[in-house]
């Protein structure tokens, strides 16, 4: 499988949006928000033509251009998407805070969480949800996995489902060079401050990301005690673990990422994947999307990188769809638009363009409408070598788990480490998986002021009597600084 180069073509969505606004002015406008590289962009070349028992796929134009062209076919209506960009949920948060007008973004399970305790977003319709619509891709191929999530999370008292659609998923842990690195060592979150890794390690540059696997490392033993995994709320005791965001915990995890930060190479937001592919660092801590994307191009120079999921737990995330009540409620025709986009992007033929363009793991599992994912993922990592092992995919495909043997794929070895096993973990691998919540104002600001510390200066980690003296030093800055204003003011 051939991951695509997104950076330029990226420097033309400008101009590609700014041709679309010139066409069509009785047309219907769609104001799609996106991450940055989060959906197929075409310009394929015709060798990268993925061919299934289902169907040849091949991306040749943007899939938000595709889509117009599929709504006036299927609804008699004209559509423009207007597609645009965002770098990270608080990004988008902002853009919609200072005024910018969308009909549907695309944020994480937590911005979904914030939006809709703020009530800023629509539902979708009843319509949406009705099977026997033939256009409705998206509730008949998410996968079961996934729908089981997203209706068992509630924000006062209404269920993700009601508001949201997933897009991609994925877990985080540790990419690591199998060659130099143990894979005991990157089994436990306390890889962060394994010395062996000092600065060859890297860490996430941003609170959420860097918090989780700092409180999963300060629980390490609690969270793989026998008598708390084997618990019949295992799933429920540790979410709630994973939340907590006591005084206690939020100090130790300020301790352990403080250590990390010794330790570490760099904090890093995507410079990661690079650094492993060249070789500064041993292991990165990272999401599974971009885990898959560095091991392909690592492996274009021969160096074959693994994946490790720490046995303490992971971070399931999800991105998905929502429409914000501002954008469509002024045009009601927008929200079938809207609607329709998402399920436009759920039929599994182009799931399997995005899967291929963005390297990233979709929600949608097939089945109703044929097996085109499942198919892709042989024509990806499927072998006829006699060395192959099994690889049982069924717990996401139709949710029958181990009993199931329908979606069983014959791969290499290598892949138990690799790209299947980042793209889909293993059942025990889910089992131990949890979600973050969004934090509450208290919680949000204790957290924040932890990742201050944790950044810029923690006076804290200060010998006594150096603190009384920069204490001291920080009074007597702050004084000269109030007289002076005073001074000015006279």
């Amino acid at each position: 499988m051939k991951k695509r180069f997104l950076i330029p073509a990226l420097l033309f969505l400008p101009l590609l949006s700014a041709c679309g606004t010139q066409k069509d002015d009785d047309a219907l406008v769609l104001r799609v928000c996106n991450w940055e590289e989060y959906i197929d962009l075409g310009d394929w070349d015709e060798e990268e033509t993925i061919d299934l028992e289902s169907g040849d796929i091949l991306g040749e134009n943007p899939l938000y251009e595709d889509f117009e062209e599929w709504y006036f076919e299927t609804y008699g209506q004209k559509v423009r998407v207007e597609y645009s960009c965002f770098g990270t949920n608080e990004e988008l948060y902002n853009m919609l805070t200072l005024g910018d007008k969308f009909d549907l973004v695309c944020p994480s399970e937590y911005m979904i969480m914030k939006l809709m305790s703020e009530e800023q977003l629509l539902p979708y319709s009843a319509g949406f949800r009705d099977e026997e619509i033939p256009e409705n891709y998206y509730v008949r191929n998410v996968s079961p996995f996934i729908r089981e999530k997203f209706d068992g999370h509630e924000i006062g008292g209404h269920s993700w489902s009601e508001y949201a659609a997933g897009y991609m998923w994925g877990v985080t842990g540790l990419l690591y060079d199998p060659e130099v690195v143990d894979k005991e060592t990157v089994s436990s979150w306390n890889a962060l401050l394994d010395p062996s890794l000092c600065r060859r390690v890297t860490v996430k540059d941003n609170v959420r990301d860097a918090y989780f696997p700092a409180v999963a490392a300060v629980k390490a033993e609690k969270l793989t005690d026998p008598a708390f995994t084997s618990a019949d709320d295992y799933s429920e005791r540790l979410e709630e673990e994973m939340n907590d965001c006591s005084e206690e915990t939020v100090a130790a995890a300020l301790d352990f990422l403080q250590s990390a930060k010794d330790n570490a190479y760099s904090f890093e937001t995507d410079s990661g994947k690079a650094d492993m592919v060249s070789g500064k660092v041993l292991a990165n801590l990272q999401w599974s999307g971009d885990a898959v994307y560095a091991m392909d191009q690592a492996e274009e120079d021969e160096l074959y990188l693994a994946y490790s999921v720490p046995e303490e737990c992971t971070n399931l995330w999800f991105d998905g769809w929502v429409m914000l009540k501002d954008g469509i409620a002024e045009e009601p025709g927008k929200q079938q638009a809207a609607e329709a986009f998402v399920n436009f992007l759920s039929r599994p033929d182009n799931a399997v363009r995005n899967m291929y363009y963005i390297g990233y793991t979709s929600v949608i599992s097939g089945g109703t409408d044929g097996d085109a994912i499942y198919e892709y993922l042989d024509w990806t990592y499927g072998t006829e070598e006699e060395e192959g092992v099994d690889y049982n995919l069924s717990w996401f495909f139709d949710g029958e788990g181990e009993e199931s043997g329908d979606y069983v794929l014959f791969t290499d070895e290598e892949q138990l480490d690799r790209q299947l096993f980042a793209q889909y973990p293993t059942p025990e691998v889910m089992e131990r998986s949890s979600i973050m919540r969004y934090f509450d104002t208290e919680a949000n600001a204790r957290i924040n002021r932890m990742w201050i510390n944790v950044r810029c200066f923690n006076i804290n980690r200060l010998p006594v009597a150096v603190r009384a003296g920069a204490l001291v030093l920080c009074i007597a800055v702050l004084g000269g600084l109030v007289f002076l204003k005073l001074k000015k003011r006279a």
